[in-house]
């Protein structure tokens, strides 16, 4: 017997799905415990369509949090095409921080979800660790950053965005914290 094979999601059902992950995102972010049929009213779709992109609560935050690192990685690429390594890293680290805000409020959801005996571990943190390697090679070629930084090194140094309390004012706080690492980047570099 033939494998039957996934087909390509429609465009209405890609859109639903990404409405229901964007309605997601504030509402799990507000409390942990929102019900789903809340965030499928928000998100404008009938529980038939909810459950059959997202069959328990866990699916669905694991896919958030999946869905906010891709997108935070997936930025690293674009914004290399379109500004000099430094600006692109600076920019990307910004998103950076959002993500680490939006987690932050997800802290809960993400907890509960992956605690579950049997439930779905956390997802890995590498597609962010692999969008900071390639910033800062772009950068470290460019001559704009120190030497020899690796992704880990880099990732130790911005820890503290998670220790940010994303009620209060976040945005001064993170601008501060990420051009303290940027000008540590920066010194010694070879391009200065």
């Amino acid at each position: 017997m033939a494998e039957k094979r996934s087909a390509p999601r429609r465009s209405d059902a890609q859109r639903n799905r990404a409405t229901i992950l964007e309605v997601a995102v504030a509402e799990l972010t507000r409390c942990a415990d929102t019900p789903l049929s809340v965030i499928a009213r928000k998100a404008g779709v009938g529980q038939g369509t909810f459950y059959r992109n997202f069959p328990n609560r866990e699916a669905l935050v694991i896919e958030v949090y999946r869905h906010e690192m891709k997108q935070v990685a997936d930025s690293a690429a674009e914004l290399l095409a379109r500004y000099e390594p430094d600006t692109a890293l600076r920019t990307w680290m910004d998103h950076l921080a959002r993500f680490a805000m939006t987690k932050a409020g997800l802290a809960d959801a993400i907890r509960q979800a992956t605690c579950t005996p049997g439930g779905p571990g956390k997802p890995s943190p590498l597609p962010v660790a692999a969008a900071a390697e390639t910033l800062l090679r772009a950068n470290e070629k460019a001559g704009t950053i120190r030497p020899g930084v690796t992704a880990d090194e880099f990732m130790l140094a911005i820890a503290g965005l998670w220790q940010i309390d994303p009620q209060g004012d976040w945005q001064t706080r993170a601008t501060r914290l990420l051009d303290i690492v940027m000008d540590g980047l920066r010194a010694g570099a070879p391009g200065r």
